[in-house]
Formats: structure tokens, sequence, C-alpha cells
């Protein structure tokens, strides 16, 4: 379980490393858009990502990887 989580982290992080690494200055245009976004949009982007996610890690643990 716990390996299951560092794992997780592990990949966040890099995830977010590309990003930071590959695109700063994209990034700082998604974050303009995002302050320009209404809050209950930005919590239905979050609500949707949650839920991929949590299916994502579903799907992975019935896979039994």
């Amino acid at each position: 379980m716990i390996a299951t989580i560092i794992l997780a982290v592990g990949l966040v992080l890099c995830v977010e490393g590309l990003v930071f690494a590959l695109a700063p200055s994209r990034l700082e245009d998604v974050l303009d858009a995002l302050r320009k976004m209404p809050a209950e949009t930005r919590r239905l982007i979050g609500l949707a990502a949650l839920a991929v996610g949590v299916f994502l890690i579903w799907l992975a643990r019935s896979l039994g990887i």
C-alpha cells in the first residue's frame, strides 16, 4: 500500500516536472486562462479530473497492476 502511494506521488511529480521543464511559458498562459475562468467551472474541471483519477486507480487495481 505504501509503495503504491509512493509510486503515485512519483508519477505525479514526473508529469508536473515535465510541464515545467518543457513548456514553462505555456504553463503561464494556462494559469492566466484558469484565473479568468469562473470558480464553478474550475470546480467542475477538478471534480471531473478526480472522477477520472479514481476510475483509473480502480481500473489499475482490478487489473492487478
